[in-house]
């Protein structure tokens, strides 16, 4: 049985997926976790608190993600493309996850702020390029170890560029990435109708 925390951080995520941040109710999400209003409170401190621990799981969330894949890629040879592909699967499947790794926030996501009001011990979020970087060197990290030794500075490029393409299809998905029933948009300047 999940925690507290745990739960409620799961009531907020399910939430997330159904209405913009800003409808999010406090009462709602406790209710749903099965837990008081004062629990959450407890927890978190605020709705910021709240927010900041969904996105902090979120990162934490593909980091782990990223670990796993370069244990298993190590193995395989493949680390820098399994790295893009599990990119792209972690941003496609949770909205942080795309929201920090390309630092577009939109309108119905919470924002990572301020650290939270003392109630837990909080580090600041990585800014996209932060946690680019530390992806990176994670890699290379991983892939230096490797049956095949490579040149670190060949190494880190290769996962760089890796990265980045994973990120442009995270911003722009083609149509077999785009979740199904959304395609993205395949018209030329000259095909498009004047509406």
């Amino acid at each position: 049985m999940p925690s507290a925390r745990e739960a409620l951080l799961d009531s907020a995520q399910s939430a997330l997926r159904t209405r913009p941040w800003t409808a999010v109710r406090m009462v709602d999400v406790a209710a749903r976790a099965g837990v008081s209003r004062q629990t959450l409170y407890n927890e978190f401190g605020s709705k910021d608190g709240l927010a900041r621990a969904l996105i902090r799981r979120a990162a934490d969330g593909y980091l782990a993600g990223v670990d796993r894949t370069l244990g298993a890629g190590r193995v395989r040879g493949e680390g820098p493309a399994e790295l893009a592909r599990w990119t792209v699967r972690a941003a496609r499947a949770d909205v942080l996850v795309k929201a920090l790794l390309t630092g577009v926030w939109g309108e119905h996501l919470p924002r990572p702020g301020d650290p939270c009001d003392g109630r837990r011990t909080d580090t600041a979020l990585p800014t996209p390029t932060e946690l680019l970087t530390l992806v990176r060197d994670r890699a290379v990290a991983a892939l230096e170890e490797g049956p095949s030794p490579r040149d670190p500075a060949e190494l880190a490029l290769t996962c760089e560029i890796a990265l980045r393409l994973a990120l442009s299809y995270a911003l722009v998905p083609t149509e077999s990435l785009a979740p199904r029933g959304l395609t993205a948009p395949n018209r030329t300047a000259g095909a498009r109708s004047p509406r």
